[in-house]
């Protein structure tokens, strides 16, 4: 049998580049040969695609000094795109803005390419915050209570916003950008005096704002979906930060932070958690993976959703691989079955009628 063509594409324009340049690597190094013909496909962050050479530790060397990458084996997204036009699937393995929102997906199926992950729906729903928390309570899934604030309301009206945000939602509270991952542009508020530079932070990464009330105290704990009209859900996982809480720093920096799967619950509550983590991804029309993340109250054992991620981190030891590996799913045996889904689906997709 001939190799499937994949095509892995990496870096991109987001705060997230970092995080997916190592997923990336992981991924393609777990991949069976035997069975694919890899093609890497590398975005810089200026969104140039890099396809000649070595995409990857390009865009790696350029991140280790802080340079632009070479222009001479760049390209035009649309010189790129006409040059993967031949790939059997595609494996975006790009994490937060231009690439988990629906972007890159609506790329895909313009150019007519089959692609592991959520649509240009789900991925845009769970991509925003606000969106995503809209949806899951009209359909009855408890989230933190929580505002969405704009940056042009929050530069003409900062004072009584904070005076109306601050009573409503009380302290500690989180203040978030609405469409990013990996706890980036996030701060714990615990004072009055925390909340402006809070704000301002988060908008410095999007144009809409979540405001967000603290639930504690509180487990964080995460749950892998698998799938596409019939998904499947792991163990459930707990984080353990070396921080305050899960962010950027406690994620990908501080050897502290640890997590483990399965997670230390009682089995009705984990069965609740994992119950609740498949109603999540089918009202946010979620496809191929999701990891869905909770917090679990330690006083009277509510769940509370806090979040969903179409493309998770994707290394060796992500919490995503994890879950599926303390469920009996190897992460080579992981990469097959999201390549699978990414092409049931299109087949799907390919037997709608186009014409009236």
């Amino acid at each position: 049998m001939s190799k499937i063509r994949v095509g892995v594409v990496f870096g991109g324009r987001s705060s997230e580049h970092e995080v997916s340049l190592a997923s990336a690597r992981s991924v393609m190094e777990a991949l069976d040969s035997s069975r694919y013909e890899i093609t890497p496909i590398g975005i810089d962050p200026e969104g140039l695609w890099i396809l000649d050479g070595n995409p990857l530790s390009s865009l790696e060397e350029a991140l280790a000094k802080s340079a632009p990458t070479t222009r001479v084996a760049s390209m035009s997204m649309g010189e790129a795109i006409a040059s993967i036009s031949g790939l059997d699937v595609i494996v975006p393995i790009l994490h937060g803005p231009y690439g988990e929102d629906g972007t890159i997906q609506g790329l895909m199926e313009m150019a007519d390419l089959p692609y592991v992950g959520s649509g240009v729906l789900g991925s845009s729903i769970a991509m925003d915050k606000g969106v995503m928390k809209a949806l899951l309570f009209e359909a009855g899934i408890p989230t933190a209570p929580y505002q969405v604030i704009t940056t042009t309301a929050w530069r003409t009206n900062q004072k009584s916003l904070c005076k109306e945000l601050l009573a409503e939602l009380g302290l500690p509270l989180f203040v978030k950008p609405a469409n990013l991952g990996s706890s980036i542009g996030i701060t714990k508020v615990h004072t009055p005096a925390e909340f402006v530079p809070a704000v301002d932070l988060a908008s410095q990464h999007d144009s809409r704002i979540i405001i967000e009330e603290s639930i504690e105290p509180a487990r964080e704990i995460e749950c892998a979906v698998l799938g596409n009209d019939n998904p499947e859900v792991s163990v459930c996982g707990e984080v353990f930060a070396a921080g305050e809480f899960y962010d950027y720093e406690s994620k990908y920096k501080n050897s502290s932070s640890r997590t483990e799967a399965p997670a230390d619950l009682p089995q009705s509550v984990a069965a609740s958690i994992q119950n609740m983590a498949i109603r999540v991804f089918n009202v946010l029309h979620c496809s191929g993976l999701a990891r869905i993340d909770f917090l679990l109250s330690t006083i009277d054992q509510t769940i509370f959703v806090l979040e969903a991620n179409t493309m998770p981190g994707f290394t060796q030891i992500s919490m995503y691989p994890k879950l599926w590996e303390a469920s009996g799913r190897s992460y080579p045996a992981l990469l097959d079955c999201l390549i699978d889904l990414g092409l049931e689906r299109y087949r799907m997709r390919a037997a709608f009628r186009t014409t009236s």
